[in-house]
């Protein structure tokens, strides 16, 4: 029930569908005071998540902070990378997988692994239906990569069944345990996922070392055309962000983080 409920309220207050409500309110209402202030609103609003200097000084606060990899300091028994558009959806027909949009979080698990600061590379998470029919699930395309860059296949471990963070963290759990009770675990996920991601793990008891990737935060100039030209990109990073932060709240709520 949470899954279902949490993804339709996160449609119905996403950044671009607050805009068309508030845009539909101010031509629908008749008081002329109303109208211009929700017009005001809606402009404004669409102004900000447009915004390329904005989107990204606010990716800049969330995300979790950059670290290098010579900076780990240790070697983990196992990193666990979360899954979710690391692979791109290819033709039917096709005959290899395509890196998707957060590719970059097993791309640090194999910078990681060829660096020996992880030995074993557990992958989680649930791909589109279609593509577990014929079991070509991102996990799987991940892991594919993986052994062609040069990953022995025994240090690749994946499940297929959790659908958002906190199943990552359960399901990781139950696995993990199982196989490596005593693991030392180094989590793999995108900057701006992390907090939850963490606090996903924490929660149901698996002690975790962090390792970010997938940085969307840069160092725009204020400049005419980052402040001033409304972007799609930026708008586009800022519902992912905004998603994100949808998601931590009701993660909150719900106890699970």
């Amino acid at each position: 029930m949470f899954y279902f409920l949490s993804k339709a309220i996160v449609f119905l207050i996403m950044p671009f569908s607050i805009f068309f409500i508030l845009f539909v309110a101010a031509l629908l209402t008749k008081k002329r005071q109303r109208k211009q202030n929700l017009l005001i609103t809606a402009f404004v609003w669409l102004f900000v998540i447009s915004n390329t200097w904005i989107v990204s000084k606010a990716f800049k606060w969330w995300e979790w902070p950059f670290s290098n990899i010579s900076a780990v300091e240790k070697t983990y028994d196992v990193g666990i990378v979360l899954s979710g558009g690391m692979t791109a959806a290819m033709p039917a027909g096709a005959d290899h997988a395509g890196m998707g949009p957060n590719g970059d979080r097993f791309t640090q698990a194999f910078l990681l692994y060829k660096a020996g600061k992880i030995k074993k590379i557990f992958i989680t998470g649930i791909s589109l239906p279609q593509q577990m029919a014929i079991k070509m699930g991102e996990t799987r395309q991940a892991a594919h990569f993986l052994v062609k860059w040069g990953v022995k296949p025994e240090d690749i471990l994946f499940e297929e069944q959790a659908r958002n963070t906190r199943e990552n963290a359960l399901n990781s759990r139950q696995v993990l345990n199982a196989r490596f009770p005593k693991a030392s675990l180094l989590l793999i996920t995108s900057a701006s996922h992390m907090k939850r991601s963490k606090k996903c793990f924490d929660k149901v008891g698996m002690q975790t070392d962090i390792f970010p990737a997938d940085f969307n935060g840069r160092e725009y100039a204020f400049t005419f055309e980052n402040f001033f030209i409304p972007d799609t990109q930026a708008l586009s990073d800022f519902d992912a962000l905004w998603h994100e932060w949808v998601g931590y709240v009701m993660y909150k709520l719900m106890g699970y983080c």
